[in-house]
C-alpha cells in the first residue's frame, strides 16, 4: 500500500459510533437460580525492517483472584485488558462466563470449558468497573451463579484488550498464523500499520473461500459454542465470517497492530463479524480501510473474498449503514 493511500484514508474515513444501550446485568447473588434466556448463545456470526512477531501471552499470576471450590477468576492483569477464568469443580456440565462492563454495553457471554484450564476474556469496555460471573447449567436455559468478582480496570492504554490473544482471537507464539503473518510482512518490507493491514488483507481474501457447508451447520445449530481455530482455518483455506475475522485479527495482532474483532449485524439482519484496526496517523479506523482507487471501503474480508471483490460486493462493504456493531473482542 502506498503512502498516498494513508492520506486518502485520513481525508475520507469517518469513524463509526457504536450504539450504547444499557441492559440490566444478570443478578448473581451466590445460590440464586438465574434465568439467562436471551443471554445464552446467539447465532454464530455468518457473516523495511524485518518483521518481528509480538505475542503478548496472557498469564494468571494469582495476585488478584476470587475463587471457591468450583471456579477461579484471576484478574491480576486487568490493567492489560483481560481476566482469566477456570473451572475447578469437575464434571462436564455447561458453563458460562458473563461480563458486564461500565459503558452501557450489552452483557458479554462466553462458554467456559470444564477442563480445568484457564480461558482468557477481554475487558472490551475500557476503564471502569466490571462484573464477572461464572454460571453453571442446571436445566434448559437456567443457570446457577457459582462465583462472581467485581473488577476495577484501569488499562495501561486503550489498545490493551485488542492487542492480545483471547478466547475468540486465540493464538500463541507457536501458531502457524503468527509465522505466516511475519513472513508476509517481512517479504513486503512494510512498517506502517495500514500497510501491514493491506498485506494481510490481500492474502486473506485471495487465499480463503467461504465455507457454505459450515455456514449451514451454524445456521442449523450444529456449531453451538463454536470458537475459531485460526491455524485450522488457515490450513483449510476456508471458513465462515467468524473465522475470517479471527484469523485476520490474530495475524495483525501478532504484528503489533491493535485490532477489534467486531460482531454485529448486517442491514439484512444477518449475524456477522468483521474487524476494525488502529492507525498511527488516524487512530481507530472503524472499517474504512480498503481503497479502490477512488474511495476507501469497509474492511470486511468475508464479503470481499466470497464476492471475489466484485463491484456490487465492494459497494455494499463501502456503506457503513450496512453494519451495526454489537460486541467487541
Amino acid at each position: 500500500m502506498k503512502k498516498r493511500w494513508i492520506s486518502a484514508l485520513l481525508a475520507l474515513a469517518t469513524l463509526l459510533s457504536l450504539a450504547c444501550s444499557c441492559a440490566a446485568p444478570a443478578r448473581d447473588e451466590e445460590g440464586e437460580i438465574v434465568y439467562l434466556g436471551a443471554l445464552l448463545d446467539e447465532e454464530i456470526p455468518l457473516a523495511g525492517l524485518p518483521a518481528i512477531s509480538i505475542v503478548l501471552s496472557p498469564s494468571a499470576p494469582g495476585t488478584a483472584v476470587q475463587k471457591n471450590s468450583s471456579a477461579v477468576i484471576d484478574y491480576s492483569n486487568a490493567k492489560d485488558g483481560y481476566v482469566m477464568v477456570k473451572w475447578t469443580g469437575g464434571g462436564s456440565t455447561k458453563l458460562k462466563v458473563l461480563i458486564k462492563g461500565p459503558n452501557c454495553a450489552d452483557t458479554y457471554k462466553y462458554d467456559l470449558p470444564s477442563n480445568g484450564e484457564y480461558a482468557v476474556f477481554p475487558l472490551s469496555d475500557g476503564n471502569g468497573s466490571y462484573q464477572v460471573g461464572v454460571y453453571k447449567n442446571i436445566s434448559g436455559d437456567q443457570y446457577s451463579p457459582v462465583l462472581s468478582a467485581k473488577v476495577n480496570a484501569q488499562l495501561t492504554d486503550e489498545f490493551a484488550p485488542f492487542i492480545r490473544p483471547n478466547q475468540y482471537v486465540n493464538y500463541s507464539e507457536n501458531s502457524e498464523v503468527v509465522s505466516m503473518a511475519q513472513k508476509l510482512i517481512e517479504d513486503a518490507g512494510v512498517e506502517d500499520n495500514l500497510e501491514k493491514v493491506g498485506v494481510i488483507y490481500e492474502w486473506v481474501v485471495k487465499n480463503l473461500s467461504y465455507d457454505t457447508a459450515k455456514a449451514k451447520d451454524a445456521q442449523s445449530g450444529k456449531l453451538n459454542g463454536y470458537l475459531p481455530n485460526v491455524d485450522s482455518v488457515m490450513a483449510a483455506k476456508k471458513g465462515i465470517c467468524f473465522d475470517y475475522a479471527a484469523l485476520m485479527a490474530a495475524m495483525l495482532r501478532s504484528q503489533g497492530v491493535p485490532v477489534k474483532l467486531v460482531v454485529g449485524y448486517t442491514s439484512k439482519g444477518e449475524y456477522h463479524a468483521w474487524i476494525n484496526v488502529w492507525s498511527e496517523d488516524g487512530g481507530w479506523v472503524d472499517g474504512m480501510i480498503y481503497f479502490d482507487g477512488k474511495v476507501w471501503k469497509l474492511m470486511d474480508p468475508t464479503f470481499a473474498s466470497s464476492g471475489k471483490q466484485s463491484a456490487g460486493i465492494m459497494k455494499y462493504i463501502g456503506d457503513s449503514n450496512n453494519y451495526k456493531a454489537k460486541y467487541l473482542y
